[in-house]
C-alpha cells in the first residue's frame, strides 16, 4: 500500500467523521443521515483497489459506529460499509470506462447510500426490535434524504477533490 494513498484516505474518513459527528440523529430511532459515506465513496472513486477499499469500509464503519446516534446502530455499521463498498466499487468498475466520472460519481452515490441504509435499517430493524412499519419509516425519514445529500454533496465535492489530486501530483488516479 502506498503511504500517500493512505494519507488521502485518512483525510477523506476524517472529514467524513466530522461531517457524520455534527448531524444530530433527526429522525426515528435517532438515525441520522451518514455523511461519512460520500466520503468513503470518493476514496473508492478515487482509489478502486480491493485493498484500499477494504481498509477505508472498515474504518468508516468502525468510525460510524463510534459516533452513531442509532440503538443497535453501532452492529448494523460495521456490517453495513463493507458490503456497500464493494458493491460501489464493482460497479463503478464496471461503469469506470463507459461514463464520465463526473456523471456516475453522484449516481453511484445515490445507490450506495441506498444500499447502505438498506442493509442498515434491515440489521437495525432485527437488533432494536422496530417493528413492522420500521423499516420504512426509516427509509423514508432517513435513508431517503441521505441519499439526496450526500448525492449533492458529490456532486460539488467529488470534481474538487479530483482537481486538487490531479494539479498536485500526489498519486496517479487509478
Amino acid at each position: 500500500m502506498k503511504i500517500r494513498v493512505l494519507i488521502i484516505l485518512s483525510l477523506l474518513v476524517g472529514i467524513g467523521t466530522i461531517l457524520h459527528a455534527a448531524i444530530p440523529g433527526l429522525s426515528i430511532a435517532g438515525v441520522k443521515p451518514d455523511l461519512l459515506l460520500s466520503m468513503m465513496f470518493i476514496g473508492i472513486f478515487l482509489f478502486p483497489k480491493a485493498k484500499y477499499v477494504l481498509l477505508l469500509s472498515l474504518v468508516s464503519g468502525i468510525i460510524s459506529a463510534l459516533t452513531t446516534s442509532a440503538p443497535g446502530g453501532q452492529i448494523a455499521n460495521i456490517i453495513d460499509k463493507p458490503i456497500t463498498a464493494f458493491v460501489i466499487m464493482a460497479l463503478f468498475l464496471l461503469v469506470q470506462k463507459k461514463v464520465n466520472t463526473a456523471i456516475s460519481a453522484p449516481i453511484l452515490t445515490f445507490i450506495g447510500t441506498i444500499i447502505s441504509g438498506s442493509i442498515f435499517a434491515f440489521v437495525l430493524s432485527f437488533i432494536a426490535s422496530l417493528g413492522e412499519g420500521g423499516f420504512i419509516a426509516l427509509f423514508v425519514t432517513a435513508i431517503l434524504p441521505a441519499a439526496a445529500l450526500n448525492t449533492v454533496i458529490m456532486v460539488v465535492i467529488y470534481p474538487i477533490i479530483q482537481g486538487i489530486i490531479k494539479r498536485t501530483n500526489l498519486v496517479t488516479i487509478s
